[in-house]
């Protein structure tokens, strides 16, 4: 019986751990969002590891492609800010160990003009895997990718 209990308490701790660090985990990623949403994108771009990879959908926006390193990371973050681009993470899944963990976050974002005009708005699935806490890549999947080419279009017409 002492056995049982003993296997049933670790179990317990194991999932309470996970439900905490999870917790921890969503906490900060809605600070950083709140953050880049305030213009400062320095507290989301340290949660990348210095040679994350950020994959955008392709097409011809200023945020296509793949984005290697952190410095490469920061230009998209530096532009994503000029961009007026705000959001939430709306749900956030995740599975694995803290020393390999896959985040799937759900991001809808938009960008209106100073008047409230709507410029942009998408839906995102952001896959994100991490180490230790450190994101070492990203990919994000849009609802509708014609939408950032217009956007782009837009942003060049203003």
């Amino acid at each position: 019986m002492g056995m049982q209990l003993r296997f049933l308490a670790g179990v317990s701790t194991a999932f309470a751990v996970k439900l905490l660090v999870m917790r921890a985990l969503t906490l900060k990623l809605q600070r950083d969002i709140e953050a880049l949403n305030n213009g400062d994108y320095r507290p989301l771009l340290a949660s990348f590891h210095r040679d994350a990879v950020l994959r955008f959908a392709d097409g011809n926006s200023r945020w296509s492609g793949t984005h290697r390193g952190r410095p490469a990371i920061e230009k998209f973050f530096q532009d994503f800010v000029a961009a007026g681009i705000k959001g939430q993470i709306t749900e956030i899944y995740s599975g694995g160990a803290p020393w390999r963990m896959t985040l799937l976050a759900r991001f809808d974002d938009y960008a209106r003009t100073a008047d409230r005009t709507e410029l942009h708005s998408n839906r995102t699935v952001l896959l994100i895997r991490t180490s230790w806490g450190k994101i070492i890549s990203q990919e994000d999947f849009f609802e509708d990718t014609t939408r950032i080419d217009a956007f782009e279009k837009k942003l060049r017409q203003l």
